[in-house]
């Protein structure tokens, strides 16, 4: 059985992580940790968990636990995830990775130097993302010229919406960090924009180069709630993510296109569609459904990988640092009007 804690008691845990792990045959979370006690009783009392705990020492110095799940605010994230790592504990690192390459850098830097700790990095990967993989590996669409990904929603008052009614409290109107410039970290494209981005890299692999714009529409805020990127891939094709907070109908879309044909991402399939003649114009595409084989949960992932000794194939270290290179990229892009180049490399295994 591996002993899980988890540094953050907001939505996301209540939400997400809890729910889930309880789900998990072989795991099980002891130990939580926030600043608000009335949460934390709340949490420890809804999911049988233990022990809670206001101090990030306590957590950490915790011996019964083998694995810490980082659910804190954006900024947060590096710190507490190099604290995770040197204490020896395998480490699951709720999206962004962090809000700089320096940040980045030090993660990458510290798990190479304890391979034998598995650490998932928030995206996660439907099923439907796997076997699009798998086709483009195949040569489903030929040589891919393009690609499109989309992933916004109505804003952080939403969310906070729904993390409010699960712990019972009142609504909070206009106190939303995810609008301080200060203390956020980034706007949309950070919060947001990662799903979009990270799904084009783990189709498409790496990017070279990074043009990007943003804009404040409508939320009260500084920083940018409306995001789009003109991503150069290294392999040729160009890929396009766009996101924001200022869509409530909620939009989440991944299209591949190519030479010999195109994937769509539905909820559960692809729609597959390839040409019936090249040359014919407007002949009739012939259109196929491709429904994946399910693959394991975020958590369930971990726990493999934990027991097995490897990484995560998509949601590992190196592409999350891939992915927040190229966010902190396009604010460069936008800032300067330039087309910016990403170093980094991630690693597809």
């Amino acid at each position: 059985m591996i002993n899980v804690g988890i540094l953050g008691a907001g939505g996301i845990a209540a939400l997400s992580h809890l729910p889930e792990i309880a789900e998990v045959d072989g795991m099980r979370v002891t130990h939580i940790c926030g600043r608000t006690e009335r949460r934390l009783r709340l949490l420890c009392d809804r999911f049988d968990v233990p022990r809670y705990s206001t101090s990030w020492v306590d957590l950490l110095a915790d011996d019964e636990l083998d694995a810490v799940i980082v659910a804190l605010p954006h900024p947060l994230h590096a710190d507490a995830g190099l604290a995770v790592l040197q204490q020896g504990l395998h480490l699951f690192m709720q999206k962004p990775l962090c809000t700089t390459v320096d940040e980045a850098n030090q993660l990458v830097a510290s798990s190479e130097a304890r391979p034998g700790q598995a650490v998932y990095c928030r995206p996660s990967f439907d099923p439907v993302v796997y076997e699009m993989k798998r086709q483009l590996a195949a040569g489903a669409v030929g040589t891919v010229s393009g690609a499109l990904a989309r992933h916004s929603h109505g804003g952080p008052e939403i969310y906070y919406a729904e993390v409010t009614d699960s712990f019972e409290e009142p609504r909070v109107e206009d106190d939303f960090w995810f609008f301080d410039a200060d203390t956020a970290g980034g706007g949309a494209l950070i919060d947001m924009g990662v799903y979009s981005i990270a799904n084009i890299v783990a189709l498409l692999g790496k990017v070279d180069h990074v043009t990007a714009r943003m804009a404040t529409v409508a939320k009260p805020t500084v920083m940018e709630d409306t995001a789009t990127l003109i991503l150069e891939m290294a392999s040729g094709a160009l890929a396009t993510a766009e996101t924001g907070w200022c869509d409530p109908a909620r939009s989440s879309y991944l299209r591949v296109h190519g030479t010999a044909g195109k994937l769509i991402k539905r909820d559960e399939s692809i729609d597959y569609i390839r040409p019936s003649s090249f040359e014919r114009e407007w002949a009739e595409p012939l259109v196929d459904e491709i429904r994946p084989a399910p693959v394991v949960n975020q958590h369930e992932e971990w726990l493999r990988c934990i027991d097995s000794g490897e990484q995560p194939q998509l949601s590992n270290l190196w592409v999350a640092r891939h992915v927040t290179e190229i966010m902190l990229a396009a604010v460069a892009s936008h800032d300067k009007g330039a087309r910016i180049a990403v170093k980094t490399d991630p690693q597809l295994f």
